[in-house]
């Protein structure tokens, strides 16, 4: 492909990404393949560089653009290289009219930048959420230690914050790596191993961890119980908590059993745990602001009555937590969002709508106090964004 070729393909990708914002459909990432996959002629590095230009628009672009061309503009802008690719010519992209309308550059839609701001975030701390995600994965100290691992792969290196955390180069094909397919390593992000430090889980407890996804954290936990007592994976999501089985083999994970949840009768499913879990760790659907390294476009799918929904579930997925908690138990709340509104209000409307909790304070190897509980922010972690708070049950 020639550069004008790769710019003409990046507009086209765009307004595919543009149309699933809008419409709800697939991520950004899952388009791009699909797009590749009918083009043969793409080489590796055609779609590299289609790629790059892709996401560079993608983080250029605040509100969600009317059209790929105006969020390609941005770039165009921004580097004379892309703006000469701009020529008319086969398969490129027409010449760059005068005065020609530009998508509106910024971090996120304006509600949205104003929303984080209100939540404390100033405009360095904003702009971090636009920049690029590092490869970090969790050491599964059941099979190995973090030394070994470290020693066997040369380009590891530790990740500054988590006990268990080793950092790739960006592009690893981590599944392709022998420690991988052992069960030695898992992908999963230096602030999520972090928040996950908070439940504190012990050899021999029983652990729920309510909104399992694909069993992240709960591989974590497994590892830290050194597979001494329950864990309880749950989710509502049938796909995601399939994955679970295969990775907690892997893993070697033998104290994990799982429970698919419906949305409006988790007690029922759960009527064997009421008041008798040791933990509840609630990972709960959110906005994903803290994650928009990752997947920089999920900031364009986001409306105010999104949020309000998301603040809904959250509140009820505390309830259905807070009655599996024993006495003097702990419940583990996690968002990773920068939003008080799904952070710290959340803990504040628990604590009033739950008489005698309490809040524990926390001792993290990164973040810093915020409101009810401990924040991470990309600027200053250099995580993923997170919020998380430890309440004690009466």
């Amino acid at each position: 492909m020639t550069p004008p070729a790769r710019t003409q393909a990046a507009i086209e990708l765009l307004d595919q990404i543009l149309a699933a914002a809008r419409e709800g459909g697939a991520a950004a990432d899952t388009l791009i393949a699909r797009y590749f996959a009918t083009r043969r002629y793409a080489g590796s590095k055609d779609r590299r560089a289609v790629r790059e230009l892709v996401y560079s628009a993608i983080r250029a672009a605040g509100d969600r653009p009317e059209t790929g061309r105006s969020a390609m503009l941005l770039v165009a802008d921004a580097d004379p290289e892309v703006a000469a690719t701009f020529d008319g010519s086969t398969h490129a992209p027409a010449a760059i009219a005068k005065d020609e309308p530009r998508a509106r550059p910024g971090v996120a839609p304006q509600w949205l930048s104003k929303a984080l701001r209100a939540s404390g975030l100033d405009g360095a701390a904003l702009t971090a959420l636009a920049g690029r995600a590092t490869l970090d994965l969790r050491v599964n100290t059941v099979a190995t230690t973090r030394e070994a691992v470290l020693a066997a792969l040369p380009d590891a290196e530790p990740t500054p914050h988590a006990p268990d955390g080793i950092r790739l180069p960006t592009g690893t094909n981590v599944e392709s790596l022998p420690l991988f397919n052992e069960g030695a390593i898992e992908v999963q992000d230096e602030g999520s191993q972090i928040v996950g430090l908070a439940m504190q889980a012990k050899f021999g407890e029983r652990i729920v961890d309510l909104c399992a996804g694909a069993g992240g954290k709960t591989l974590a936990l497994a590892a830290t119980m050194q597979n001494k007592g329950t864990i309880l994976a749950c989710d509502t999501d049938r796909m995601r908590l399939s994955r679970l089985a295969p990775r907690a083999t892997r893993a070697g994970a033998t104290i994990v059993e799982t429970t698919l949840l419906n949305p409006t009768r988790e007690r029922e499913a759960l009527a064997d745990w009421q008041e008798r879990a040791d933990g509840v760790l609630v990972d709960a659907p959110c906005s994903g602001t803290g994650t928009w390294r990752r997947n920089p476009e999920a900031r364009w799918r986001l409306t105010p009555e999104r949020v309000s929904r998301l603040q809904s579930t959250q509140q009820h997925v505390l309830g259905v937590a807070a009655s599996l908690v024993r006495p003097g138990g702990a419940l583990v709340y996690i968002v990773c969002s920068l939003l008080d509104a799904e952070g710290t209000d959340q803990v504040s409307w628990f604590l009033g709508a739950h008489p005698g909790w309490k809040v524990e304070a926390l001792d993290l190897p990164a973040g810093a106090k915020h409101g009810q509980g401990i924040r991470l922010e990309p600027g200053r972690d250099g995580t993923d964004g997170f919020f998380v708070a430890r309440l004690i049950a009466p």
